[in-house]
């Protein structure tokens, strides 16, 4: 059957993470209950990257197969006018080859929204990760660099990941402010379980001046999760974007104009 991709985005703060549950709102329901409307039979999605409770998306991909014939505009269209208002459906296009959401994919880029401010946000609440403390976002960035390159992710894992292994390839991240709000934004390879929202607050411990900045190469050498402090928490957590070889003809987030020409798919 004929495969179409889609990117969508996603308010995550009210479903209970992408992945369909028994009695739970997730991204996964209401984006396959609004397909099989417009193709007037059952579809069933598979992304790039699943997200967890609370976490958002600016463009996640996602493929399905369907034997009816659609145009884009219909699937984009169709789509959002069943969807409920925190999804939508960025764009949609046929799948070139053999190309799959997440087994194609060669390199995730995240972003983590701090809000860095006396109070709390009235228009984003759940949008972004408040820290009223003042945030050294120079310092954040600088120990933030040790975690370029390939290493043992053990003190940055969750004790429920399932991965077979901790090593993962960085290729970049960034530490930033745009008014009072500091970003943090990172590719590499595959990332695992709570990863970034885990590298996010040891950055943050270090941007408070709590830790110093080589805690972070520290805590890759000690390799040990119970040493590597608080788990930030999902709110400011996006997947920003997914990075496919170009014979598939996804346009990719400009970021990744930064990954190495040899970039390749974790195995």
């Amino acid at each position: 059957m004929p495969r179409i991709v889609l990117g969508i985005e996603y308010d995550g703060s009210r479903f209970h993470g992408w992945q369909w549950q028994r009695r739970a709102r997730t991204v996964q329901a209401e984006l396959e209950k609004a397909l099989t409307r417009i193709a007037n039979q059952p579809v069933t999605v598979v992304c790039a990257g699943r997200t967890d409770t609370g976490v958002h998306a600016l463009e996640q991909v996602v493929h399905f197969d369907c034997s009816v014939e659609r145009d884009n505009h219909a699937w984009v269209m169709g789509g959002n006018s069943q969807l409920p208002e925190d999804i939508r459906i960025l764009w949609a296009q046929p799948a070139v080859d053999d190309f799959h959401a997440r087994y194609s994919a060669i390199a995730r880029f995240y972003r983590y929204i701090i809000l860095n401010r006396k109070v709390k946000s009235a228009l984003m609440p759940h949008q972004a990760t408040w820290c009223y403390e003042p945030l050294d976002e120079q310092k954040m960035h600088l120990a933030a660099q040790s975690l370029i390159g390939e290493h043992d992710f053990s003190s940055f894992r969750a004790s429920s990941c399932q991965s077979k292994s901790p090593s993962r390839l960085m290729y970049f991240v960034d530490v930033y402010r745009q008014q009072n709000q500091v970003i943090i934004d990172l590719s590499a390879n595959a990332f695992v379980h709570h990863m970034v929202r885990n590298i996010a607050g040891v950055l943050m411990a270090v941007g408070r001046g709590s830790q110093p900045v080589s805690w972070v190469e520290d805590l890759l050498e000690i390799k040990d999760r119970k040493q590597g402090g608080m788990t930030a928490p999902p709110d400011g957590l996006y997947l920003g974007g997914v990075y496919y070889p170009e014979q598939y003809r996804i346009n990719p987030h400009p970021l990744f104009a930064r990954l190495p020409k040899n970039a390749s798919r974790f195995d």
